[in-house]
């Protein structure tokens, strides 16, 4: 094994022209593993044997040439490791990817770093394999024009772990389950993690910055969400933090969630009948809106909740009005008004939110364009004193907390 790396080095230092990588892979036995030295390889190989391609020291470029998919696998038992992937092909129609693979299991990408892509790693119909440790990047133009850092297209069982996913799109599972992500930095993506039609999921540990959305899960099913820290751009009229649209059996617990316009947006969830989604135990803070419900979105249990420093700690979207059909009890409210005289913690009045001058929006949604005037805000208070609309119940929690130590 040692003479053939150092034939790959001698050959590469002789002819750069050469597709030396591509025939080092070609002529060797299954299971073998190539160890690279430093140097800049050709791409646009593909690998159809169990093989394992190493770089046996820092330097070692894989090289697209702006054309096609970089790296393409169609093998199961398949290892990249230290390797710069670099100069995907640009087309978006065919989905150009740093490395591609296809119809494979037990493939393991390991502390990779893959920069100027259209899409970085693309799983297609990939079981129980390995992504960690990997530093992507996209091709430098906007988000509409970057593929995604990572997607899974009918996936499942696999690890997504301590990646660095940085200025792409998205990080998107469709119609993939049984995956696990965490331990993994996104910053200034689009969707930090996106999931669709897809069940089983379990997303922890993982640190969400400055992307446009946290995490969106679509018509997705038993998911389990902990334990993670999205921050979002606050100066961005659009950064969401969790959105739930369709979502069913959803475990949201012990996130913090920050700087966002809507930390949390529920829409139509729990989607099936006789379900219900848990959100517990988080922080919500410093956002515009802190929980938003939006259309018939019942039967979500919300406890154990601090919600404090937003705008707004709760409002709704929908003219349903049936937010109150949540079971909403034993969060901490910053703008709760009562008192704790035998000083259980626990308030001795409900926390009521009615809405005033909002109650006009679900009639004339045209009004939120002035949401959070100074103006429209004395006359909320003004509404509060002599209402002359019907306000709505949008909450009751009978248990409020009283007070938390921040």
């Amino acid at each position: 094994m040692l003479r053939r790396t150092f034939f790959i080095f001698f050959i590469f230092v002789i002819n750069t022209y050469a597709n030396i990588l591509q025939d080092a892979i070609d002529s060797s036995p299954p299971g073998s593993t190539l160890k690279l030295s430093a140097g800049i390889y050709k791409g646009n190989i593909t690998i159809k044997k169990p093989i394992n391609i190493v770089g046996k020291e820092d330097g070692v470029i894989i090289e697209g040439e702006g054309r096609g998919n970089i790296i393409t696998i169609k093998s199961s038992h398949v290892k990249l490791k230290n390797l710069n992937i670099t100069n995907s092909g640009s087309r978006l129609d065919i989905m150009d990817s740093a490395v591609f693979i296809n119809n494979a299991k037990y493939v393991d990408i390991d502390n990779c770093k893959i920069k100027n892509s259209l899409y970085g790693i693309f799983l297609d119909n990939v079981n129980n394999s390995v992504i960690q440790n990997n530093t992507v990047s996209s091709n430098g133009e906007k988000i509409g024009f970057r593929g995604d850092a990572l997607r899974l297209w009918f996936s499942h069982n696999n690890t997504i772990k301590n990646n660095k996913f940085i200025k792409s799109r998205d990080i998107v599972l469709m119609r993939s389950n049984d995956n696990n992500i965490s331990k993994n930095y996104m910053q200034e993506c689009r969707y930090a993690i996106f999931t669709q039609y897809s069940k089983n999921i379990t997303l922890i540990d993982n640190i969400l910055k400055n992307n446009a959305v946290g995490i969106f899960l679509e018509a997705s099913n038993d998911i389990n969400i902990s334990s993670n820290s999205i921050k979002g751009d606050h100066g961005a009229q659009t950064s969401l933090g969790i959105i739930l649209k369709a979502a069913s059996n959803i475990h949201v617990e012990k996130n913090i969630v920050a700087e966002c316009n809507q930390a949390l947006y529920i829409d139509n969830s729990p989607k099936i009948r006789d379900t219900k989604n848990w959100i517990l135990d988080n922080k919500i803070i410093f956002s515009t809106r802190g929980l938003n419900f939006k259309n018939y979105s019942v039967k979500n249990v919300i406890k154990r909740n601090e919600l404090f420093g937003n705008m707004d700690n709760i409002m709704s979207d929908s003219r349903i009005g049936l937010t109150n059909q949540n079971e909403i009890e034993s969060n901490y409210w910053d703008d709760y008004e009562g008192f704790d005289i035998n000083k259980d913690n626990i308030g001795d009045t409900p926390y009521k939110k009615h809405l005033y001058l909002d109650a006009l929006s679900f009639k004339n949604h045209k009004l939120g364009f002035f949401y959070g005037s100074a103006a429209l805000s004395m006359l909320d208070f003004l509404l509060k004193i002599a209402p002359f609309v019907q306000p709505v119940l949008l909450v009751e929690d009978r248990k409020p907390i009283f007070k938390i130590s921040h």
